[in-house]
């Protein structure tokens, strides 16, 4: 019995990731981040639970991946299409449909969906790598994410005159999603929140990082996650520039 509770765990990621999409298609952004919350929660505690009940598994290995190209690849290609559609017709209504005819203004929103392909490829990628076990090449798909949810948080939550035209901006969100493409498949090698043991000796990257996260978070709210994201990129390639030395 026990071995089917990782798979378990990784099914509500999956539900989590469809209830999502179901938000997103509708625009409902606060939902849409509390369920990927969520989806993200689950896709942690399925590979603790299959490492501490040591039931690891290729079937677990490949559900975790089925339901991470939903949770965190197909429901930000739908935000990223969303805030795509919001930023070419100037506002927070959206023309939303095809009606009017095939129009270019209606097709570029379906550039979002690079995120999507880009996160599928990624995920398949990682499926046969054997080099991603205790760190990442590439940015993870739950990070990524993150990232892309966080925008409609922004710009609901804070606000701001100078944040709400650079957010819908077209060029910038074209740009941000070609970059989110090229990240979750650059040869970028990136450490993994994968504890070992709990003591600070060898983990110090890591509690370094959850510190200044909370920091982040406690001070900057939903505009911290962008931050923390190029943070930990940027401690990634600093630690392993430090290790080639």
């Amino acid at each position: 019995m026990k071995k089917h509770i990782p798979n378990l765990i990784t099914l509500l990621n999956l539900f989590c990731g469809c209830v999502a999409v179901i938000f997103a298609v509708h625009g409902v952004f606060e939902m849409v981040a509390l369920f990927v919350f969520l989806g993200i929660v689950f896709d942690f505690f399925d590979g603790l639970a299959a490492r501490l009940l040591n039931v690891k598994s290729e079937l677990g290995l490949q559900l975790d991946s089925l339901a991470d190209m939903v949770t965190s690849g197909v429901v930000p290609g739908i935000v990223m299409f969303k805030l795509l559609e919001m930023s070419f017709s100037n506002g927070w209504e959206t023309s939303g449909t095809f009606s009017e005819g095939l129009e270019i203004s209606n097709l570029w929103p379906l550039l979002g969906f690079i995120i999507t392909l880009a996160s599928g490829y990624r995920l398949a990628k990682f499926n046969v790598d054997e080099n991603q076990t205790d760190s990442f090449i590439g940015l993870p798909t739950p990070a990524n994410a993150l990232l892309i949810i966080s925008l409609p948080l922004i710009l609901f939550y804070h606000n701001n005159d100078i944040l709400n035209h650079i957010i819908l901006n077209q060029w910038f969100l074209i740009g941000l999603t070609f970059l989110s493409a090229f990240l979750l498949n650059a040869n970028l090698p990136l450490f993994a929140l994968k504890f070992k043991n709990w003591s600070f000796k060898g983990n110090e990257i890591r509690y370094v990082f959850l510190i200044i996260c909370v920091i982040l978070l406690a001070t900057l709210k939903y505009l911290a996650v962008p931050a923390i994201i190029g943070l930990y990129i940027l401690l990634s390639v600093a630690t392993s520039v430090q290790g080639k030395k």
